[in-house]
């Protein structure tokens, strides 16, 4: 029997149910949002005056309005851009159906400063950001006490084209966002849970919807900082007809502190022309990126404090890879008389080469442990709704259909290597997986305090797998799933709104999984095949309230449950599964502009995270590592999620106005976390701060510096407890002398393994407008 693998966590799925919704119409009359006012959350009314089910186009923002609850429209911006709220074609924006949903403008996104992309998502209240490997490679993400991997469970789309990869070469739900270029973000709109209709799949725990700007004034930007940071970055924007032409591009060089240096060469660029508004426009976009860079992977604690490895040292410095992705969208949306309809399409072409070595001398004590992951594929979607405002009974009444597809084609391979050097193959697929969702939506406002939606949603997936090595783990295979949808909101009262929200998600699995049977590094053993799709259930309870002038505040209660946490081992070639899990917890949110020129934020998000029933088969993999400490330790059965973090809190003050000085100091905190079942490993907490000092003119230029990790705090990054096995361990020589056991040699050494954060890094900005 061979030991688990402790690695970085990826979800599952959990209970069943399907509901049938009847949709009535009578009288025509508009479901439309009342126009927000100074401390007031919105409110929905009929007014007979209006073009039944028009909706009023985006206006211009205004710096002097307050925003509605839960939308925070930060009027301090980072850069010359869009002056509307919600980019073109991107539909109207609802109002909030938790608690916990909430819009993030690209102006306050932008204020924060991080050191890569994604991170720029750190916005999102509970939601950490890191990364564990090379400045090429996904982030890792943390929400809700969960560990999401590179993005599984965590559904993010930019301009409406999905970032999540299924099946991919190195993990289920692969989400990267290094060709992102912040400065073009329009506003950001977060959901968490599985409480809406239209959110399908890895949107369980919660949703990341990122809109591009339209337009800008041009913009000319160059970055220098610590570990040969560069970066180039121009955009501009003009008159085209009706419609407005943008331009953007960027280049970026990095090393890092790494005594292997990253060596990153970055090329980034995007054209995209719009015309209209949200609610009446068009918009077609083009982007192309590409990526090459070295990684410094988690290196195992005992090769530093052993002396043969710096903190910043590489245990494999041929590690590394290369990325490259095209992609063109298309979107449009429409109003008319009985309400409105929107549509999207695109095609992504993306191609990813991984080099890793996790485990080092483990697998093969001579030639080492890395492997090359390789993913190439070709993803095309179209997704259409439909929005009819009517009336029920004389109430206000809103239903939307819609269907959204995809298909991806996909090349997928994982090899040995010693030094990016092939060295033999462990198993090479062709997959093509396609899906198509239907959902229904349905709102009815039964009085001026009390409103209601009911949703369903159905998946169906398909997927064919083609085994280049082993035919036995070809196959076809398909799945379908019905999901209801509940969410009730109360109030306002005294400003104060309260939401109740319950429903049933879902989550695919690699399309690999179903159709495996035998273990590609050893086709003798049998494998059981994993669901393609599987479910979570969740309810959440929340109230919003802005009863004290300025500060906007949320709190939210939450329950999640999983059947089971199923994962595609990318480095293994196989699936393995764990026991269902249950996490709840809350957030606490809270954004307060006391003055035009001072924001201040705190949030902060505790969960409790824990497997269920008992693990028999981890508990004859402890037994079996009886007499030998360092393997055995950590391998007990226990209850506890590894990476599944307690806590995570963040706060941040920013001053300013438009011109002049401006700051920012912004805080997180990631507690610490059980690294293995039986709580034997833990990881450190995490506390870090970073800030922002900078002056801007009238006339559009803007001098900044950024500090990251202020106070130098040496902390991880990331950290996991696994199996690995170096030259230097005494077991590796009872090993390799064939004295230890093989259930003993097969697990390794149970230890930490780590990626420092990097040390103070500073980096100054010269940005001018014209």
């Amino acid at each position: 029997m061979r030991p688990k693998r402790r690695e970085p966590g990826r979800g599952g799925g959990a209970l069943t149910a399907l509901s049938a919704l009847v949709l009535l119409a009578d009288d025509g009359r508009a479901f439309a949002q009342s126009s927000p006012t100074s401390r007031e959350l919105p409110a929905i009314e009929i007014d007979g005056s209006e073009t039944p089910g028009r909706k009023r186009p985006v206006a211009p923002r205004r710096t002097g309005r307050p925003p509605a609850a839960g939308h925070r429209i930060f009027v301090y911006p980072a850069a010359a851009q869009a002056s509307d709220v919600r980019s073109v074609a991107a539909g109207a924006k609802d109002q909030p159906g938790m608690a916990s949903e909430i819009t993030i403008s690209g102006e306050e996104l932008n204020a924060h400063p991080f050191t890569r992309p994604g991170e720029a998502l750190e916005a999102v209240p509970g939601l950490i950001v890191t990364q564990h490997s090379g400045e090429g490679k996904a982030n890792q993400y943390f929400l809700r006490g969960y560990n999401l991997d590179h993005g599984t469970d965590l559904a993010i789309t930019v301009d409406g084209v999905p970032v999540n990869m299924r099946t991919h070469a190195h993990g289920q739900g692969y989400a990267d966002l290094n060709w992102l270029i912040p400065e073009t973000i329009a506003e950001v709109d977060v959901r968490k849970g599985p409480y809406f209709a239209d959110e399908g799949d890895f949107a369980s725990v919660g949703s990341v919807h990122v809109g591009l700007i339209d337009r800008t004034k041009g913009l000319a930007q160059v970055t220098a900082g610590s570990f040969g940071y560069r970066r180039l970055l121009g955009m501009d924007s003009a008159k085209v007809g009706d419609g407005a032409l943008l331009v953007a591009g960027e280049i970026g060089t990095y090393n890092g502190p790494w005594d292997n240096p990253d060596n990153v060469r970055k090329l980034n660029g995007l054209v995209r022309y719009s015309q209209g508004t949200a609610t009446d426009g068009v918009s077609v976009t083009g982007m192309a990126y590409a990526n090459t860079w070295n990684s410094t992977d988690q290196v195992p604690l005992r090769a530093i404090t052993g002396g043969l490895l710096d903190r910043f040292g590489s245990e494999d410095p041929s590690d590394g890879g290369n990325a490259n992705r095209f992609a063109l969208s298309g979107r449009i949306a429409q109003t008319d008389e009985v309400g409105s309809w929107r549509a999207n399409a695109y095609v992504v072409k993306s191609q990813l080469d991984l080099f890793n070595n996790f485990t080092y001398f483990l697998s093969d004590p001579v030639l080492g442990d890395q492997f090359h992951q390789h993913d190439d594929r070709l993803m095309a979607g179209a997704n259409i709704s439909r929005t009819l405002d009517s009336s029920f009974a004389g109430l206000p009444m809103q239903t939307t259909f819609g269907l959204q597809s995809r298909y991806d084609a996909i090349d997928l391979a994982l090899t040995n290597t010693l030094r990016r050097g092939f060295l033999s193959n462990v198993r090479g697929d062709k997959v093509g997986e396609g899906s198509v969702g239907l959902y229904a939506e349905n709102t009815v406002r039964w009085t001026d305090w009390l409103r209601t939606t009911v949703g369903w949603r159905g998946d169906y997936y398909a997927a064919d797998v083609t085994s280049r090595f082993n035919a036995n783990n070809s196959g076809r295979i398909d799945a379908a799933l019905g999901s209801p949808k509940f969410r009730m909101m109360l109030g306002p009262f005294n400003q104060t709104e309260f939401f109740l929200g319950a429903g049933y998600g879902m989550h695919s699995n690699d399309a690999r999984g179903p159709t495996t049977t035998e273990d590609p590094r050893d086709p003798v053993t049998r494998l059981t095949p994993s669901p393609l799709l599987v479910r979570t259930k969740g309810a959440e309870v929340g109230v919003r309230s802005r009863i004290v002038p300025g500060l906007d505040s949320s709190l939210s209660v939450f329950i999640l449950d999983q059947d089971s946490e199923i994962l595609f081992s990318g480095d293994a070639g196989d699936t393995s599964a764990t026991r269902a899990s249950r996490r709840y917890g809350f957030e606490w949110t809270n954004h307060y502009r006391p003055r035009s020129w001072i924001d201040i934020d705190a949030d902060l998000a505790m969960t409790h995270a824990r497997l269920r029933g008992y693990d028999s088969e981890q508990a004859a993999v402890y037994v079996s590592l009886a007499g030998y400490p360092e393997a055995q330790v950590g391998n007990a059965p226990g209850n506890y999620v590894p990476n599944a973090p307690a806590m995570v809190a963040s706060a941040g003050i920013t001053l300013g106005e438009k011109t002049g000085w401006f700051g920012t100091l912004r805080w997180r905190y990631l507690a610490s976390s059980p690294l293995t079942e039986d709580n034997a490993f833990r990881s450190s907490a995490i506390s870090i701060f970073n800030g922002r000092l900078g002056y801007r003119i009238d006339n559009g230029w803007r001098l900044q510096l950024d500090v990251f990790n202020l106070f130098n705090t040496k902390a991880n990054q990331i950290t996991y407890a696994y199996r690995s096995l170096l030259k230097t361990d005494t077991l590796y020589n009872l090993c390799t002398s064939g004295t230890a056991p093989t259930s003993v040699c097969q697990n390794g050494v149970m230890d930490y393994v780590l990626h420092p954060v990097e040390p103070l890094t500073v980096r100054v900005t010269i940005a001018g407008a014209f």
